[in-house]
């Protein structure tokens, strides 16, 4: 397991306000005692219901009832896996911390767009060996080719690596175009690509946003030896696990990742425009110094169960204001 020491918590920023159903929703799942138990009984685990109602003496239809309705809130994530006899349900959660912000009596809109990309869904790729795919359960194509990476089953990958190169995503834009960005944030979890693992394995991993160099994040190595927690079992213990899990974000007065200055890119540098792609491009730039390649781990694989998060964050003018300023 990384420490958490450096690493980012996830984080969840809802809206308090009666307008933004999504929020309503997680706020309802919170407010309950044994919904609360059980994600504090969760903490960074993946558990099984039965252990949820056993751990917490609770009738498991209870437990159960509860692990609905903090899943549909989107507060938990849960998996049918083999069991002895069977499947059985695992749960793990979503968030280490939950920020609500409250309504204010200003003249603008705070809204939030959101967009989960499955890391298999890539537009574009130009990567070399060591190259290849993983899904939930077995490879993709075959390993160290890189036109397996055009293969149609590519789209369910849950695991991607290469040494060099890049992959690249086009995530839809559905602000609106009379709204002001404020922020723009890429979260996922990512690691180095070594062979097998090797913890010691620096690699300079960069974005790319519209073509704009965010700059280079040096990953320290490729993570394995212990299982991630969400990798499945068919997958060997020796090669890689999980990765870590890194933010950048975009804005006004810079580019920083994990809050910590990256680069002086700003949002007008990204030509971001209403209605057109906003491509994300993952990789090792032509002159990094170490080049130690890529694992992306989508929600199947590691330890975070989430893939490529792109969220824009913007502003938007009341109905006040609109006839105010008119």
């Amino acid at each position: 397991m990384p420490s958490d020491k450096g690493v980012l918590r996830r984080s969840a920023q809802i809206d308090g306000s009666e307008e933004d159903p999504v929020a309503l929703e997680m706020l309802k799942a919170l407010a309950s005692e044994p919904r609360l138990a059980i994600l504090r009984f969760l903490g960074d685990r993946l558990v099984s219901v039965h252990e949820i109602a056993t751990a917490l003496d609770m009738p498991p239809s209870t437990a159960a009832m509860h692990v609905g309705v903090l899943e549909e809130a989107g507060l938990i994530r849960c998996d049918l896996r083999p069991a002895t006899r069977g499947l059985r349900k695992v749960c793990v959660r979503t968030y280490d911390e939950v920020v609500v912000t409250l309504p204010r009596r200003d003249r603008t809109m705070r809204r939030v767009f959101e967009q989960s990309m499955p890391v298999g869904a890539y537009s574009d790729a130009a990567v070399e060996p060591t190259c290849g795919l993983a899904g939930l359960t077995g490879l993709i194509g075959f390993i160290d080719d890189p036109s397996t990476f055009y293969e149609p089953d590519r789209v369910n990958a849950q695991l991607v690596w290469f040494r060099s190169g890049y992959v690249e995503y086009r995530f839809p834009n559905r602000v609106p175009g009379s709204s002001a960005i404020t922020s723009l944030t890429v979260s996922m979890e990512l690691c180095s690509e070594a062979p097998l693992h090797d913890l010691d394995w620096p690699s300079d991993i960069s974005m790319w946003i519209n073509g704009v160099h965010l700059g280079a994040w040096t990953c320290p190595g490729d993570f394995g030896g212990t299982r991630g927690h969400l990798t499945p079992s068919w997958w060997d213990e020796r090669d890689t696990q999980y990765g870590l899990f890194k933010r950048w974000q975009v804005g006004d007065d810079g580019t920083t990742i994990d809050g910590v200055a990256l680069s002086g890119v700003v949002l007008g540098d990204l030509a971001l425009q209403p209605s057109q792609s906003v491509v994300i491009r993952i990789g090792i730039a032509a002159d990094a110094r170490n080049v130690g390649g890529v694992n992306l781990f989508g929600r199947g694989f590691g330890n975070y169960p989430q893939d490529i998060v792109l969220r824009i964050d913007y502003e938007m003018a009341t109905p006040t204001q609109d006839r105010e300023g008119h």
